[in-house]
């Protein structure tokens, strides 16, 4: 806990080496950031009317490896981003949790009261359910008034969600527990906090959120995921992480998102398994005589992709481990190409006229040929790509997309190294 004024001067408009950590070290991105925290600091003050008070940022998260692995119980990689969202908080002495999210309403929880009865994603509910957790695992919570603002954009595949849910886990680990709990465990109190609210989610997005970095997550034990951290400085490649939103709609999408899973499954139970991970690729392919009419050549193809989707994430972080980046450019390449040919969600089958995943790849792949590497980001069929883009690049690759997609559709990012973290100035 810190006094405002003491927080604004040790601020410096950004050049601060933790702040630099967490936005990079460009002059002008970090007094952005620097005023965005003042602008909260002193909203938090005009609101609840105290001066004491403790800064939170959690990051989103974006996923390099293993598209569509998790639900077949495979392997991920993923990383933390420089997109984040932050709080201006402090304990309140009290029973309730006062939370002011910028764009939202104003709401409160009480401590005393923790039943959830309407079983949906609300903010009132996820704290509820985080508090529970919290609780579960033998530490503390008390009541605390909070300020937040979110930079992670909604629908852009960077799990804004998750990245609240790991930011209140901070908030009670920091102000009640002295910043004993564990990043991982924070995650799993954020994945249960939406499962309370019939939200199942996997673990991938709380992870990466909370653990900052670049991680892998192997779901082999779905009740015990193993989670490792990979030690890789991304900040010194010289390229840039570039999501772009080609401006697709998830809406009406359930069928074909349910179906990819629902068709990878179908080849697993043929070979006597809920799903695919227990199998090898030699095994899927050489059943494909015998099995092929009973469950169609597309979950042939979707359950090729896993085979090798799930073995590729391995060599993604052998390659990272080693400091081999362009070997792991290459094998994102592979990842995009086998998700486009074999596991087929870049766009809706029924629609073929509309196809902006498809264009933002065939885009990428001009620009970027021989250079960086592109894939689809997260689900597919429609919303967003994923590009390394060499620094030198940058330029060409979004006045490429950009009148195509729409000026600032494209996302200049980097994997940061810390994850849902108490800011310390």
């Amino acid at each position: 806990m810190a006094q405002i004024n003491s927080l604004i001067e040790k601020l410096n408009g950004g050049d601060n080496p933790f702040f630099k950590e967490l936005y990079g070290t460009e002059k002008s991105v970090l007094k952005e950031q620097a005023d965005r925290y003042i602008k909260y600091m002193n909203e938090f003050k005009s609101i609840y009317k105290s001066s004491d008070v403790s800064l939170f940022s959690s990051p989103g998260r974006t996923e390099v490896g293993g598209n569509h692995t998790d639900h077949q119980l495979g392997r991920v990689l993923a990383g933390a981003v420089n997109l984040d969202n932050i709080a201006v908080a402090a304990p309140n002495g009290t029973d309730k949790i006062r939370i002011t999210s910028v764009g939202f309403d104003p709401f409160e929880v009480d401590l005393n009261d923790l039943e959830i009865t309407e079983f949906k994603v609300t903010p009132g509910n996820l704290v509820k359910a985080i508090a529970t957790g919290i609780k579960e695992i033998g530490l503390k919570v008390g009541g605390f008034d909070a300020v937040i603002h979110g930079c992670v954009p909604e629908g852009s595949g960077l799990s804004s969600s998750a990245s609240i849910e790991v930011l209140i886990g901070a908030i009670f680990s920091h102000l009640f527990n002295d910043g004993k709990l564990d990043p991982v465990d924070n995650a799993k109190i954020g994945q249960k906090a939406e499962h309370a609210c019939k939200k199942f989610c996997g673990l991938m997005d709380q992870t990466a959120c909370a653990v900052g970095g670049f991680i892998t997550i192997d779901f082999k034990d779905a009740s015990n995921p193993i989670v490792k951290a990979i030690d890789f400085d991304f900040a010194h490649t010289g390229y840039s992480l570039v999501i772009t939103n080609t401006g697709g709609s998830h809406g009406g999408l359930d069928e074909e998102y349910n179906a990819l899973p629902g068709e990878m499954k179908s080849v697993a139970k043929e070979l006597g398994h809920d799903v695919l991970r227990p199998l090898s690729m030699e095994k899927v392919v050489e059943a494909i005589p015998a099995i092929r009419e009973k469950v169609g050549d597309r979950a042939l193809l979707r359950s090729i992709h896993f085979q090798a989707e799930n073995a590729r994430v391995v060599d993604e972080v052998a390659a990272l481990e080693a400091g081999n980046f362009n070997k792991f450019l290459q094998l994102v390449i592979d990842s995009g190409f086998s998700s486009y040919m074999y596991n087929q969600n870049i766009y809706v089958g029924n629609d073929p006229a509309y196809q902006s995943v498809s264009l933002a790849l065939a885009l990428s792949d001009l620009v970027l040929k021989g250079k960086g590497a592109w894939r689809v980001h997260g689900g597919g069929f429609a919303g967003t790509i994923q590009a390394f883009v060499p620094n030198d690049a940058l330029h060409t690759y979004i006045s490429t997309l950009e009148p195509v997609f729409g000026k600032g559709n494209c996302h200049v990012l980097f994997i940061r190294s810390k994850g849902a973290v108490k800011v310390e100035l």
